[in-house]
């Protein structure tokens, strides 16, 4: 292969997790030896003060040697977190009636009424992204 001709790094199979505003994308892709490895990107959806949007990404290469520790490193420390705080997400973020309370601590957070930003978080709509 010369050197003027692209380096072969197409897609060979992917699969796409939409989360909210970040979306994962799972791609298989070939080397130049014609061997597989897994590239995972992260997009998160940001939105400028004008109303326009963009996309930051963070990548992740795969390689085949690297599978199982990677494998054993993920299914340890997501049974961890599952071991120790349960399968319940409790962030503020996913609380659909969850209100900050306020500096006097006046309201409980059984009394709280969702804000309208925090409907409007949980109100995400994936043709947007």
């Amino acid at each position: 292969m010369s050197e003027q001709e692209p380096m072969k790094n197409e897609d060979i199979f992917s699969k796409v997790m939409r989360a909210g505003r970040r979306t994962y994308f799972f791609d298989v892709r070939s080397t130049k030896a014609d061997d597989y490895y897994l590239t995972i990107t992260e997009s998160k959806k940001f939105t400028n003060d004008d109303g326009s949007f963009f996309y930051r990404k963070h990548k992740i290469y795969l390689y085949k040697e690297d599978f199982e520790n990677f494998k054993e490193a993920l299914e340890e420390t997501t049974n961890y977190i599952i071991d120790k705080k349960g399968e319940e997400v409790i962030s503020d973020r996913h609380q659909k009636d969850f209100t900050k309370p306020s500096e006097d601590n006046s309201v409980s957070y059984e009394e709280a009424t969702p804000s309208s930003s925090a409907t409007a978080f949980t109100n995400v709509n994936f043709d947007d992204i």
